[in-house]
């Protein structure tokens, strides 16, 4: 047994590769106080984009399991030799693995899910196993101690939809390292390859991110602003699927596809527009991101937590989803729309302060 006044925790994901989930548990193990908690990370695949963002004294647990349906009698494992007070796990499909293997955890370990979308991916049509996945979470996040939603729009769903017990559930937003990415942000030039009207979306290329509603209004977009070029940052399962529709729709030289980047802050500070399209969100990071940094945002009234980022933003419209005559019309009226002025960074953290760092860390700490 180790001995220890600090609490220890494995936080578990299943891979550090690009992606919202895995920045929010960076940025958890950058922040937390560790005078209260040693921490350790569990990650099913090592190497990954953010591995360089993990704190040296955060102790890397690679289990070297490509498939998390293979992962319980290896984390179980882990569990035994760390013998953490607390397992804080993020993804759906880990989730519900910890879920399963919740009956085998040593005596006094508590298990706390944070889940990021809800029910409604269930619905989509691309979603792995839609039915089969429902029923699993409402028999299985009951099992854990808390539920962590990321708004509180998701909570209620959760409960609804989740079969969740309401005691269980607690709102926690996404942290914004708000000083660390405006640094960032103005720490590059210009990173645009092109000159003229700059339109950016960042994420994922799935069919929850809505990029081909994008796509479908950009011609709109270009008949008022022949200069504009829109850039995506990020990778995806349909990135030659968009690559298509841009050549099938005759815009494909006004659209240019940069992959993953390891400071988006500095394309976003340099946006005319940020538009997010997405068809349902949980608490989307990036948007959070251009909010902080002040560029003036288009977004999708999707379901998730986007509607409680508005009263933070000074220059975000929201349009209808999967509608790409509302999404052009709102571009074309943010462009026409005065820049924003600069703000000190006193007053984007009092602006942003549901989001800040301390404020997520202190609610995270809480109920760790």
């Amino acid at each position: 047994m180790k001995l220890s006044s600090a609490k220890r925790v494995l936080l578990l994901v299943p891979s550090l590769a690009g992606g919202g989930a895995e920045r929010v548990i960076t940025t958890l193990l950058r922040n937390l106080d560790r005078s209260r908690f040693e921490l350790h990370l569990g990650v099913l695949e090592a190497g990954g984009a953010y591995l360089r963002d993990i704190p040296g004294d955060v102790e890397i647990h690679p289990l070297n399991i490509r498939r998390v349906r293979y992962a319980v009698p290896g984390i179980l494992k882990l569990i035994r030799m760390i013998e953490p007070q607390t397992v804080l796990s993020t993804l759906r499909h880990l989730n519900i693995a910890l879920g399963f293997a919740r009956p085998f955890f040593p005596r006094g370990t508590q298990l706390i899910l944070r889940e990021s979308v809800g029910s409604v991916e269930f619905a989509d049509p691309t979603a792995d196993f839609g039915f089969l996945s429902k029923w699993l979470c409402r028999h299985l996040y009951k099992r854990a101690d808390r539920v962590v939603c990321l708004s509180n729009s998701l909570l209620d769903d959760l409960v609804e939809n989740l079969a969740v017990p309401r005691e269980k559930a607690v709102r926690i937003y996404n942290p914004v390292e708000i000083r660390r990415i405006l640094e960032f942000a103005q720490s590059k030039n210009n990173p645009f390859r092109f000159h003229g009207t700059q339109l950016l979306a960042i994420g994922n290329f799935t069919r929850p991110k809505g990029f081909d509603v994008l796509l479908n209004a950009l011609p709109a977009v270009l008949r008022e602003h022949p200069d504009a070029r829109l850039t995506f940052l990020g990778d995806g399962p349909l990135l030659g699927d968009m690559i298509a529709l841009a050549q099938q729709l005759g815009i494909l030289e006004r659209v240019n596809f940069e992959g993953f980047q390891s400071n988006p802050w500095a394309y976003m500070r340099h946006a005319d527009v940020f538009v997010f399209p997405s068809r349902y969100e949980g608490m989307p990071n990036a948007l959070l991101e251009a909010v902080a940094i002040g560029t003036r945002a288009v977004a999708s009234d999707c379901p998730g937590g986007i509607r409680e980022i508005k009263d933070s933003a000074r220059n975000l419209v929201l349009v209808p989803p999967e509608n790409p005559q509302q999404l052009s019309k709102a571009i074309i009226a943010a462009l026409a729309a005065d820049k924003p002025k600069p703000e000190s960074l006193a007053q984007v953290e009092k602006r942003m302060e549901k989001f800040t760092v301390q404020s997520v860390v202190n609610a995270y700490s809480a109920l760790l």
